[in-house]
């Protein structure tokens, strides 16, 4: 009789636990299709930019980089003088290990026929945030197979998280609403380009790049493998690193070793992180990072005659009005 009570007891505990796994997959593919698809519906925003960069746009010429790309590089003046179109699909706060992840998914679309690829310093030094920041592209880690060694770089356990349909949005609640209210994208019409208005007040900040930092070999070797992509699809590829407002500037070895690795790849690499000619006007300057708009308009104007006319012969100061 306690036999069969027992067994009793077993079966229904199986019976509870196969339901309560049947309920919470049933969850977890209802709400995971919900946030997919008010994902996929933003017309505004970051994300919103990031699936217009890796699933829609077909320029010719493409900027890659973090903040400083989306807010100094203007797609409207790069077409200007190289009379080709732009798109601008650099995104905030992010590394070379996204850079490259979109770069893979354009490619698998259609070949751009020049990219400009903004650098910064410190962009090989070890930082735990440019991993976790990787989240932003797991969105496409089951659609798109060029993403999935790049988000796998986040840690040994991605595969097995994005078994779940939750967890590629799990952080994306307050964004995906907000990218959800407004039917256009204030910044399409510029095509990703985001520029910054004020001018930079009080002390500049002091910062000592002759320190030597760790830096990671997986960004190095993914920042090899931008260029190498680049070259084998013969694409014309121009690295720029823009210029900074600091006090007491010195070589930053991740610009060092960047140089190199273009060097050694036969690409240029154009340098203006300490350029006198924008160190001496703080006026065009946001902060001490990123170019205001009236900056941003005589330095893509400057680079862009150089990649126009394969030349550094050019002065900033030409290009005031």
């Amino acid at each position: 009789m306690k036999q069969h009570q027992n067994r009793n007891e077993i079966k229904s505990f199986f019976i509870k636990l196969s339901i309560f796994i049947v309920t919470v997959a049933a969850a977890d593919i209802f709400i995971g299709g919900i946030l997919k698809k008010a994902y996929f519906n933003q017309h505004q925003g970051y994300d919103f930019l990031t699936t217009n960069s890796i699933k829609n746009t077909t320029a010719p010429i493409l900027v890659f980089g973090s903040s400083r790309a989306v807010n100094i590089f203007n797609p409207a003046l790069i077409e200007e003088e190289l009379k080709l179109p732009c798109y601008n699909v650099g995104r905030v706060g992010q590394s070379v290990f996204y850079h490259y992840g979109v770069l893979k998914s354009i490619l698998k679309r259609y070949k751009p026929e020049k990219i400009i690829l903004s650098f910064d310093a410190g962009n090989f030094e070890k930082d735990q945030e440019d991993y976790d920041r990787i989240s932003s592209l797991l969105p496409y880690y089951k659609t798109i197979p060029e993403i999935e060694p790049i988000v796998d770089l986040r840690g040994p356990y991605e595969e097995l998280k994005t078994i779940s349909n939750i967890y590629p949005y799990n952080s994306l609640l307050l964004p995906i609403v907000s990218g959800n209210m407004q039917k256009k994208n204030k910044y399409q019409n510029i095509k990703g380009y985001i520029p910054i208005k004020k001018t930079i007040k009080g002390a500049l900040p002091a910062i000592d790049f002759t320190k030597r930092k760790t830096l990671d070999a997986k960004k190095i070797n993914i920042f090899k493998a931008f260029i190498s992509e680049c070259n084998l699809a013969n694409i014309e590829l121009h690295i720029i690193c823009p210029p900074y407002l600091i006090t007491g500037f010195a070589n930053d070895l991740s610009i060092q070793t960047a140089k190199k690795i273009a060097s050694d790849h036969n690409v240029d690499f154009i340098d203006y992180s300490n350029d006198s000619f924008f160190t001496q006007q703080p006026f065009l300057f946001a902060d001490f990072r990123h170019l205001n708009e009236k900056g941003s308009e005589i330095f893509t104007k400057q680079v862009t005659k150089i990649i126009s006319h394969n030349s550094t012969n050019y002065s900033a100061s030409t290009m005031l009005p």
